[in-house]
């Protein structure tokens, strides 16, 4: 559980590090980024998950 948290927070801080570059691109691209952003951290914690449920990396 405190890796989940730990990577959901290390995500945000890196995303929130970008921000004063992020916003000094045009809105689309703004909403573009921010939209991939919030869909990636989904990537990792997915293993996570399975590992949690399982108690293995595979299936």
């Amino acid at each position: 559980m405190f890796l989940i948290l730990a990577l959901i927070a290390g995500w945000t801080a890196i995303v929130v590090s970008l921000s004063p570059w992020v916003g000094t691109w045009p809105v689309l691209v703004q909403a573009i980024f921010y939209l991939v952003a919030g869909i990636i951290w989904i990537a990792p914690l997915k293993p996570l998950l399975r590992w949690m449920e399982l108690g293995t990396w595979r299936r």
